[in-house]
């Protein structure tokens, strides 16, 4: 059986932006424009792995920063104690704030790890052409582009706290360098998720085997109805 046959291949082509379905005539995408918002057409997203792959790298080593400077510094009676993510997240759990801290724990270091691994997966995967669970990656991928926005929840709370904490020497809270490099880390891998095409986990699927009965397997082998019984028979008479 051929393989199954993609918009792409009936010259067709998905805008974008409005996420209009556009047939092109001829099967070139080049100079094509969206009748409805004239954005430019691609079958498939241009140079998809080679972007997703630069951005990717990128986040990797922004991450490493990230977890290794102070991302917000308080200064209390006088007192300065800068915090990185996971010494931020001990002093929540020694606080008894465990339900914050094990949300800043899953929303800056579960998450964005997570979202890194996915997609070096689904790119691997595309990569080498893999035919295996193409319906559970495309799901995987919608969802590591859906919940990578909420690695920024410590972002938000350390620009809330700088901008609410001004007390002179009595409170202050200040962002730090760490959460700079964090930052770019989470808008990053955003970027990285958006610039990957899933289409292509479809297209590089090899050609699918029918199933067949074993009748059939056997009369694909050459093999004539009723040939094992008067096979059996003959040897029986011989016998």
């Amino acid at each position: 059986m051929s393989r199954q046959r993609t918009a792409a291949a009936e010259g067709m082509a998905t805008c974008h932006d409005c996420h209009l379905l556009v047939a092109i005539p001829g099967g070139d995408d080049h100079g094509a424009k969206c009748p409805r918002c004239h954005s430019a057409l691609h079958f498939r997203k241009p140079a998809s792995l080679q972007r997703t792959w630069a951005l990717l790298v990128a986040a990797v080593v922004l991450y490493i920063p990230a977890n290794t400077y102070p991302i917000m510094r308080v200064t209390s009676l006088g007192r300065s104690q800068a915090d990185t993510i996971l010494s931020g997240v001990v002093h929540l759990l020694e606080g008894g704030m465990w339900p914050l801290a094990l949300v800043v724990f899953v929303a800056s270091i579960v998450v964005p790890l997570a979202k890194l691994f996915a997609i070096v997966h689904l790119l691997i995967s595309v990569q080498r052409r893999s035919p295996k669970k193409p319906v559970e990656r495309t799901k995987l991928y919608r969802l590591t582009e859906m919940f990578g926005r909420w690695s920024m929840v410590d972002i938000y709370v350390v620009a809330m706290l700088a901008a609410l904490v001004q007390l002179g020497s009595l409170a202050q809270v200040e962002a730090e360098l760490g959460a700079v490099f964090f930052g770019a880390t989470v808008v990053l891998t955003m970027i990285a998720a958006e610039s990957f095409d899933p289409r292509l986990i479809w297209d590089r699927r090899g050609p699918e085997r029918p199933h067949r009965p074993p009748s059939a397997r056997g009369a694909a082998e050459g093999r004539k109805p009723g040939r094992d019984a008067k096979t059996a028979h003959v040897r029986k008479a011989h016998g």
